[in-house]
């Protein structure tokens, strides 16, 4: 957590949110905490959070929701933060909807869940619960966007990917993670998914920043990655699978660049 934490709001249910909550409040930005470098300049510092909010009931989201950079925590039934599978989200999007300028606080519970095409701009997870964000359309053609913000004490997963479509990741930083994204390994519909991962800030500890399904067609496409902490380059940037639809731990098949599932240039990863 960043600093000590506001006065808690009486918990009540949020609203679906079907209009933007309230005009763009941007928050005067904190200095990184110890553990987070303060990265390249075109990397924002974690936020301050302007206000608390309890969430005792999923929030869904309609249109645009703009949360001014307060602080969304769990309660009552949204009051877990382990990594049990098939925990409620904070946040619902409906198809074609954007969540912008919020921070998910402890506990987080299954973060935000988009149904469809979804935009995250200036969302902020300042401890992940199960997963972040998990990614659920069944189009090919569904489009998620992540466009700045942060992630960090992830035991697991920070982006689940369960659905079909591509997933942008830009512009984003993360820390102390077990994988940034992962395309679901043993889901009972597997779909072939695609990641694009750009401009992003990785500080160790980490384990894996992409983990596709070669057998599914998955592809990670990653640039102008920075990594910072690790000097013995043990975070693996992409990670190929042999993924199955049964529910059995998927197969590792191999690491780094091939062309093909894994496409980037080493270039393209720098290491601070």
């Amino acid at each position: 957590m960043n600093g000590p934490t506001p006065p808690a709001a009486t918990p009540t249910a949020a609203p679906t949110a079907s209009t933007p909550a309230s005009p763009s409040t941007p928050a005067s930005p904190s200095a990184p905490a110890d553990d987070e470098p303060a990265g390249d300049a075109e990397f924002a510092s974690w936020p301050t959070a302007t206000g608390e909010q309890a969430v005792s009931s999923t929030i869904e989201v309609k249109g645009v929701y703009d949360g001014s950079l307060k602080r969304f925590h769990g309660s009552g039934d949204l009051g877990g933060s382990g990594q049990d599978e098939g925990q409620d989200p904070m946040f619902k999007l409906a198809d074609g909807a954007t969540l912008k300028n919020v921070i998910l606080g402890s506990p987080a519970a299954d973060g935000v869940h988009c149904s469809g095409s979804c935009t995250l701009v200036n969302v902020w997870w300042e401890d992940v619960g199960e997963d972040a964000a998990s990614f659920k359309g069944k189009s090919a053609s569904a489009a998620y966007v992540v466009d700045g913000g942060g992630a960090r004490k992830a035991d697991d997963k920070v982006f689940q990917h369960n659905g079909a479509g591509t997933l942008t990741v830009k512009n984003f930083q993360v820390s102390d993670f077990g994988k940034l994204y992962r395309s679901c390994g043993n889901c009972g519909t597997q779909y072939e998914r695609h990641v694009v991962i750009d401009n992003v800030l990785v500080t160790s500890p980490g384990k894996v920043i992409a983990g596709v399904n070669a057998n599914y067609g998955d592809t990670a496409t990653l640039s102008d990655v920075t990594i910072v902490g690790d000097s013995k380059k043990k975070i693996i940037v992409c990670e190929r699978f042999k993924g199955n639809d049964s529910g059995d731990e998927p197969t590792a098949l191999g690491s780094g660049p091939d062309g093909t599932s894994c496409v980037y240039e080493t270039s393209e990863v720098t290491y601070q």
